[in-house]
């Protein structure tokens, strides 16, 4: 069955993300014409008070024109503030569009990437984008466009003023161009440096009981020392730069307008323009040039923001994918693995290459092999957390990218070697952090699992916060609570790796009840171990070596068959505990 959404083109979410804030952008446009146009209230103002109001000495005349003046400014105060309004608003609705996508796309990055994903940080990207927009940069590239009217107007006033205007313009629009081609490459190394001190505080974090139990955290500090100062020059010479930009336009249009008044003042002494038209003429110019002014103090977060929308959209491209597929039925028949050829995300070297087995309802498969033989990988690739390059793994008939994601989890329990346990309460652990799951559900799982008593005896029971990756609990109690997460909604097939690595023998006792107890009911239950009392409730074998399989079948054969033809086994496996 085909999904019933075809493959969107590129950028599609980032595209629809600011398609959906079109009109708000165009709306900006808008604003940007009225709000330039109020500009001219100033020089204007000033023309009339020199010219009409000076000359005839009229105080109702400057009144009038004084209280005018204040009006449209008003106006413009008023369109200004909801210019930043506006700009506000927009970075809420792309965080609204993007966040959920981001935020699992950062979530799955060493998934789909591997090491390569250390270069994307999609949620720092978009907060990058959101800043940028929200800040006053927009608004002077919404203005940039306008130059051209005042430089027509003071053509109007006259020829030599204007072609003065014309090359201010076109000197801050050089040092424009300078100042972006110059800042590009330094700002994406400052990212590069920012991601690889941040990956080392997290691995510290990670890893703090190592570190300080060897004394490894002067050495690592080191390392993020180094890497800390590279940041800090990449830094520094950028912000040398944006300063040493920032200064030559600021002081090219203190320049141009005293120019302008100079000029200004040579022509009225010889009477080709009037006082007023000096004075705003100067007022003019100094508008002109104020947006390519205000860009270049904005440029350093124009071109993080324009990097961080390239790798934002780069990263979600990766990971789109139809969300409304069509629900599948509840598996219940078979699950079935064909010519399977699967590499680590991001690398080429196959870890597995022609696996091939099928299994029916009730079948408990065990997967032994030495170690680096593939059995982990075999496990992430069975339930989709690792992406095989070639072959076929079927869920009932149906291929894993065919089911809805959300849907297909509801139908797999997992435990990974290394169980990872998140900052919540046990139930909360146990129910996959289901805002909508029944406290009878939970404690069911626990029951399967054969760790309700041992719940009861934590501090508050199923309600105990074992801290960020369970810290308050043992490792054994670590891997029972993710036993019973994985038995969590009586999933149709269960992967444990490892599942008895850290258990004593109750804990043994009780895995082997669990797996046989979700057998009897149909479920299909695949255990990758070491050691053998975690595949005594199997009755099938796998056997891996080096990547490739080298027996599968009945346990009772291939074991009958390993004797025989002396297939190298586990050597932590005692086959006749088997």
């Amino acid at each position: 069955m085909q999904n019933k959404t075809t493959d969107r083109p590129n950028q599609s979410r980032v595209g629809a993300a600011f398609a959906a804030c079109r009109s708000a952008f165009l709306g900006l446009g808008l604003f940007a014409m009225v709000v330039n146009l109020l500009m001219l209230t100033g020089p204007l103002f000033m023309l009339q008070v020199y010219d009409r109001v000076l000359t005839s000495r009229s105080i109702p005349t400057l009144v009038v024109l004084g209280l005018l003046a204040a009006g449209l400014y008003a106006f413009l105060g008023v369109l200004e503030y909801i210019r930043s309004r506006v700009l506000v608003r927009i970075s809420r609705r792309l965080d609204e569009q993007l966040s959920d996508k981001a935020f699992d796309s950062s979530v799955n990055l060493s998934l789909r990437l591997g090491r390569h994903g250390a270069r994307f940080e999609p949620l720092r990207d978009l907060d990058q984008i959101r800043q940028f927009i929200s800040s006053p940069g927009p608004l002077a590239i919404y203005d940039i466009p306008w130059m051209p009217l005042y430089i027509a107007i003071i053509f109007l006033f006259h020829p030599v003023l204007g072609w003065l205007a014309v090359g201010g313009a076109v000197l801050l629009i050089a040092l424009t161009l300078i100042n972006e081609v110059t800042s590009r490459k330094p700002i994406a190394d400052i990212a590069l440096h920012h991601m690889r001190r941040t990956a080392i505080v997290h691995a510290g974090r990670r890893n703090s009981e190592v570190l300080f139990a060897m004394g490894m955290l002067a050495n690592l500090r080191r390392k993020w020392s180094g890497d800390n100062r590279i940041f800090n020059e990449a830094q520094n010479r950028i912000g040398d730069r944006a300063g040493l930009f920032s200064s030559l336009t600021k002081t090219a249009r203190f320049i141009m307008q005293s120019g302008m008044l100079g000029v200004g003042a040579y022509l009225a002494v010889h009477q080709e323009i009037t006082p007023g038209t000096m004075i705003a003429a100067s007022i003019i110019m100094s508008r002109a040039l104020a947006p390519v002014e205000q860009a270049v103090a904005h440029w350093k977060g124009f071109i993080t923001a324009r990097q961080s929308l390239r790798r934002l959209r780069d990263v979600l491209n990766k990971f789109d994918v139809a969300d409304d597929r069509t629900k599948l039925p509840t598996p219940s028949s078979h699950f079935s693995v064909s010519n399977l050829f699967v590499a680590p995300p991001g690398e080429t070297a196959m870890a597995l290459q022609g696996v091939g087995f099928d299994l029916v309802a009730g079948d408990g498969l065990g997967v032994i092999g030495p170690s680096a033989s593939g059995k982990s990988t075999l496990a992430r690739a069975l339930v989709g957390v690792w992406q095989h390059a070639r072959g076929n793994i079927r869920i009932d008939g149906a291929e894993l990218d065919q089911w809805d994601p959300d849907q297909l989890g509801n139908h797999i329990g997992y435990l990974p070697q290394d169980v990872e346990l998140f900052d919540g309460s046990v139930a909360e652990n146990i129910g996959r952090f289901d805002t909508e799951h029944e406290d009878a559900m939970v404690v069911d799982a626990a029951g399967q699992a054969g760790i309700h008593n041992m719940v009861l005896q934590l501090p508050d029971g199923y309600d105990t916060e074992i801290g960020d990756g369970g810290a308050v609990l043992s490792a054994g109690q670590r891997q029972r609570i993710g036993l019973a997460r994985a038995l969590y909604l009586n999933p149709f097939l269960i992967v444990l790796d490892e599942p008895n690595s850290n258990l004593d023998s109750e804990g043994d006792t009780a895995l082997t009840n669990a797996v046989q107890n979700a057998r009897n009911r149909g479920a299909i239950v695949i255990v990758i171990a070491h050691r053998p009392s975690a595949i005594v409730s199997t009755n099938k074998l796998l056997v891996l070596e080096s990547g490739k399989q080298q027996a599968f079948g009945p346990k009772d054969e291939v074991l009958a068959k390993m004797t025989t033809n002396s297939v190298s086994a586990p050597a932590t496996t005692d086959l006749r505990i088997v």
